[in-house]
């Protein structure tokens, strides 16, 4: 982990950052997944179906329901959850990002006609 904060820069800081408008070009071209690091009680108020659920307290566990092949969008209702997510997989070779704002600031942005710019297919 030393080398790692030692190697940080301003640019790779923001490189790990992902706008939600970034994130639905991702998903929709399918290079990205977004990992939901809520916790399950979360999960029950609100789902969002286009996420592979994994909660924060369980990722080293289930490390092997993830693809190295694809961008590792973390996610969480603000950004502090899916900071730590996008660190820890970082240090594990996944190429992770996190959203920045949020699921808030993603539900927001798909709330009403908006929710056809995301392809789920």
């Amino acid at each position: 982990m030393d080398d790692y904060i030692r190697s940080l820069t301003m640019s790779s800081i923001m490189a790990q950052r992902v706008n939600v408008e970034q994130l639905i070009e991702l998903l929709n071209i399918k290079e990205a997944i977004l990992l939901d690091v809520r916790y399950s009680f979360e999960l029950e108020v609100w789902e969002f179906k286009p996420a592979k659920f994994i909660p924060l307290n369980e990722l080293p566990d289930r490390l092997d329901e993830l693809h190295k092949d694809k961008i590792i969008i973390c996610a969480c209702p603000l950004e502090v959850r899916s900071n730590i997510a996008c660190q820890y997989l970082i240090q594990k070779g996944f190429n992770a990002k996190y959203l920045v704002g949020g699921l808030l600031v993603l539900m927001d942005r798909l709330k009403g006609a908006q929710a056809r710019d995301l392809k789920i297919a």
